[in-house]
């Protein structure tokens, strides 16, 4: 076949597989985000997934190319993508959409969650996926053996523009008009086209003849291979660009909020700084790149040290600007340091391998030995290692030399950081999937007693005064005007029996309204929370002191509602309060008209939802007014400024099936009816909601 028609497909090829290759992860990563109780670690996790799976493909295209006669690489692997075709066309009719699992593969509780979603990624997207990661390097492989004169490295860069695309088009054209279950089968059919493209290159190249080399084109080919310690160093810079990448988004999802479009951003400027390092010599410039950096960084040390009094968007550019500049600085060097077309796939191999390293280690090896987010500041330093290798270019050329530099500050670091937090000041600090809870002993403002508070990042979970006078007085958001108090205090069945449902443990702080005769069902995911909460160091006595018979419920609430209604036990709740918001990184699953038909199954008929709505960044109050709007509901917004007993000032809206119940005058008085309130915010369903709208 004539080399312009040959060209396009090969191109074609590369660029679907790419941008099928991260239009699955956001997909996937949405449809089982509320399955683990809508942590950034889902997010970090399934990265993490792909990466690993990453890293086998380019193994097996590394094998295929190195190790089979060309007919049979052909044949090889056109037989897999026709397997994984058909394996996704049996499970959309299996699961009515393929490559995203139905609602009967939920976990039966996130008790091992990486374990749990491995599975599930492996019994839906594997092979596909595998496929897909292996196809660029093997094309670009084959193209540079019928084509020696041409460069592949616009090729990688068309990879990666797909990859891009891939990402972008998810939040802005693929999420917002389409449910997930359309989404599957769309990405199918584009999986389908892939494999078509796959075949029909195989058959091509199983029957041609590459172009007779020049003499002095064999010299080339026959040189040896790269060296050792240049291997080293290829797999040091992405490994450092892979821990920016992960290590930031952890750190957005944490101070931010786990949006899906904080997800994509940073992995799409991560691939942005592969397009442009691999797009041509002029794309990396040192010196330019070098400067980005340090200024950003500079940016990033007054952005840390001022978290709380800056606007969410100066944060987010701040840390996108430094997750650029650094990535920049690792993938340029990648570039000067690639190999000549014959070691292609080692070099992509020793990539992968780098980038899985940086995974492993931000979502595995981390929270074993850091009780904070301290990869970030690991990742940090060795961004300045290699900022300080450019720096001076003549150190460059010793690559034995920088990949052992690479690793000293690596090891010294994490040495540092697993010290550090241990020696932090905090009377308690434990780091799980679901985040990183401490306990600290603090002077609550305008009181001039000690108190023990859990926080979760910037976020106060709830505090209880040491004072044993003063250990059962309701504190930060739930003083007794606040929205929550006055919606136990006032409701009818106060003091006579009255059952209470709690999203979101905390300290406990809640119980402390409890009566004799009550009974309060609490449901938590976070079981460091639950140790906390009920004892575990004689922090917290809330729920040891309760009046009230207490059940605590451990995995997401939502799930643990479904399954109690599917075994014919509606809990009849007087008061259900839904405090799972305050944090940044907000369960949406808990906030969709489907979420909300399940708590109306699970209130009595007398019943109230108090949901607490003090966000930092974010302003629930639209998303939660539709939702009532939808079904009928009386609403109140009760805003409380906080008080000199350890109140904090804090945002609740009250929702009662019957309006009578928001007429009590105590709640009255403190409430506003919202009656002129509008929105432009759509209602949230399970197929459809968008944090960055109501970004504050």
């Amino acid at each position: 076949m004539k080399d312009h028609i040959l060209s396009p497909i090969f191109a074609a090829s590369i660029f679907l597989s790419a941008f099928l290759l991260f239009q699955i992860q956001p997909i996937i990563a949405k449809v089982i985000l509320p399955w683990f109780g809508g942590s950034p670690a889902v997010w970090t996790t399934v990265m993490l997934f792909f990466q690993v799976l990453l890293t086998g493909g380019y193994a097996y295209a590394y094998w295929l190319v190195g190790s089979v006669r060309i007919p049979h690489q052909s044949l090889t692997h056109s037989l897999l993508a026709v397997a994984a075709a058909a394996l996704s066309l049996g499970l959309g009719m299996l699961w009515a959409s393929p490559v995203t699992p139905p609602a009967s593969m939920k976990p039966l509780e996130a008790s091992s969650p990486i374990f749990e979603i491995f599975i599930l990624l492996l019994m839906t997207v594997a092979l596909p996926y595998f496929i897909l990661a292996a196809n660029g390097p093997l094309m670009q492989a084959w193209f540079s053996r019928l084509f020696p004169e041409r460069s592949y490295a616009r090729l990688y860069a068309l990879s990666n523009t797909g990859s891009l695309l891939g990402l972008l088009t998810y939040p802005t054209l693929v999420e917002p008009y389409q449910s997930l279950k359309n989404q599957g089968w769309t990405w199918s059919i584009g999986f389908i086209v892939f494999s078509l493209l796959v075949i029909f290159i195989a058959i091509r190249n199983a029957g041609s003849n590459p172009p007779v080399q020049s003499a002095s084109e064999g010299d080339s080919e026959s040189s040896s291979p790269p060296a050792t310690a240049t291997k080293a160093l290829w797999v040091a810079l992405s490994a450092t660009a892979s821990l920016l990448l992960l290590s930031t988004t952890n750190q957005i999802s944490q101070e931010v909020a786990v949006i899906p479009f904080l997800w994509i951003l940073p992995l799409t400027l991560y691939l942005l700084s592969f397009i442009l390092s691999f797009s041509s010599d002029a794309g990396y410039g040192r010196k330019r790149y070098l400067l980005l950096f340090a200024l950003s960084v500079g940016l990033l040390i007054y952005v840390l040290f001022q978290m709380k009094s800056l606007h969410v968007f100066v944060q987010i550019f701040t840390y996108c600007v430094y997750l650029f500049s650094a990535c920049m600085l690792c993938h340029g060097e990648l570039y000067r340091l690639r190999p000549e077309a014959r070691h292609l796939t080692a070099f992509y191999l020793m990539i992968s391998i780098g980038g899985a390293l940086g995974g492993l280690f931000a979502s595995l090896i981390a929270p074993l030995l850091f009780n904070g987010y301290w990869e970030f500041v690991v990742a940090l330093a060795l961004a300045l290692a290699v900022g300080l290798r450019v720096l001076q270019p003549s150190r460059t050329e010793n690559h034995a030399e920088w990949a052992r530099f690479m690793l000293t500050v690596f090891l010294l670091f994490t040495t540092a950081m697993s010290l550090f937090g241990r020696f932090s000041g905090a009377l308690f600090a434990e780091r799980n999937f679901f985040g990183v809870i401490r306990v600290a002993e603090v002077f609550p403002l305008r009181v001039p007693e000690p108190a023990y508070q859990m926080s979760h990042g910037t976020t106060v979970h709830g505090m209880q005064f040491i004072n044993p006078a003063l250990r059962n007085l309701p504190t930060t958001y739930y003083a007794r005007e606040s929205g929550g108090g006055l919606a136990l205090l006032n409701h009818p069945r106060h003091g006579k029996g009255m059952k209470v449902g709690l999203f979101g443990l905390g300290v406990g702080t809640l119980a402390a309204y409890a009566q004799a005769g009550d009974e309060y069902r609490l449901y938590e995911i976070n079981p460091s929370v639950i140790a906390l909460a009920e004892g575990k160091g004689d922090y917290f006595t809330y729920l040891r002191q309760c009046k009230a018979k207490v059940t605590t419920v451990f995995g997401d609430a939502r799930i643990s509602l479904e399954r109690e209604l599917a075994s014919g036990k509606p809990q009849n709740f007087d008061v259900l309060v839904l405090d799972t918001f305050s944090s940044d990184a907000i369960p949406v699953h808990l906030l969709t008209k489907e979420a909300f038909a399940l708590y109306l199954k699970h209130l009595a008929p007398a019943g109230m939802i108090a949901v607490h709505i003090s966000n930092l960044h974010l302003d629930l109050r639209p998303v939660v007014w539709q939702l009532a709007k939808f079904y009928g509901l009386g609403i109140a917004s009760v805003s409380y400024p906080g008080d000199a007993k350890g109140g904090y000032p804090t945002d609740w809206l009250l929702l009662a099936p019957d309006p009578a119940l928001l007429e009590i005058p105590a709640i009255r008085d403190h409430a506003d009816r919202m009656a002129g309130y509008r929105t432009t915010v759509p209602l949230w369903s399970d197929d459809y909601s968008n944090l960055f709208q109501i970004l504050k």
